[in-house]
């Protein structure tokens, strides 16, 4: 057990237990406490001491297992208390994962705080279909948003968004899908490629593509849902080419 109070915020990446960093797995290692969410991998926790205490923190099918203000209350009772405490976070820790928070509040009450970032969803899923956020003569930049803000409505920032030629890339948004397909269909945009991707990175991955005029349909064709990441732009049309390459690599990597 550590001596020092301290919290780590360690971010998980998307899914694939291989997508998260040496100083991540050296973090959890080392762990006297570590608290978990629902979207990290569980095979990341075998790296944990068997004198770990694990707590499962997460949110499944809308239940929260803690309230935010109670994690906040858990972090520094159990550094107090043990020692080492590790929160561990699907993603990277400061993308919609409210690491800032969970430091701000620790560092109240004196306990040394670290981050270890991690791999974020936005990038690394679309990066496994073979979609680049950004290509020469297709998008020079993409837009990262939360489909859902604080206040359970649609983020004002995707209607700022669909007005530009970048790509869109929005986490948490299959609740609000229709509203999405609204906003771009108001832009003309209804033939601009979109992607929407389950469980990326991981053995369960699903994937729809269609275009903003097709896209609900295909999402419930496919039966897809939450978690999942919807890209929007014409680097989606680039998947095919680059998938190919991906998997060619793959196979040269098992032969």
């Amino acid at each position: 057990m550590s001596t020092t109070a301290k919290l780590t915020i360690v971010g998980a990446g998307p899914g694939d237990a291989e997508l998260i960093t040496i100083k991540g797995v050296k973090a959890i290692q080392s762990a006297d406490v570590i608290l978990y969410d629902a979207l990290i991998n569980n095979d990341l926790l075998d790296h944990a001491s068997p004198s770990a205490e694990l707590i499962f923190v997460g949110k499944r099918k809308g239940c929260y297992a803690y309230q935010q203000d109670q994690i906040n209350e858990l972090i520094v009772s159990r550094a107090k208390s043990h020692g080492h405490v590790v929160r561990l976070k699907g993603g990277d820790p400061f993308v919609f994962g409210r690491g800032a928070e969970e430091i701000d509040y620790a560092r109240q009450f004196d306990i040394e705080t670290h981050v270890v970032p991690g791999i974020s969803s936005s990038i690394a899923v679309p990066a496994y279909q073979g979609i680049p956020l950004t290509k020469r003569g297709a998008s020079e930049s993409f837009w990262v948003i939360t489909g859902t803000t604080k206040s359970h409505q649609i983020s004002k920032d995707i209607a700022l968004a669909a007005q530009s030629s970048a790509t869109v890339v929005i986490l948490m948004g299959m609740g609000k899908l229709t509203e999405i397909v609204q906003i771009f269909s108001s832009e003309n945009k209804s033939d601009t490629a979109v992607a929407v991707i389950q469980n990326g990175t991981t053995e369960r991955e699903n994937v729809g593509i269609g275009t903003i005029g097709t896209i609900e349909s295909i999402v419930a064709q496919k039966q897809l849902s939450s978690p999942a990441i919807i890209v929007i732009g014409a680097v989606v049309n680039e998947r095919v080419a680059l998938s190919s390459i991906c998997k060619q690599f793959e196979t040269q990597v098992t032969k």
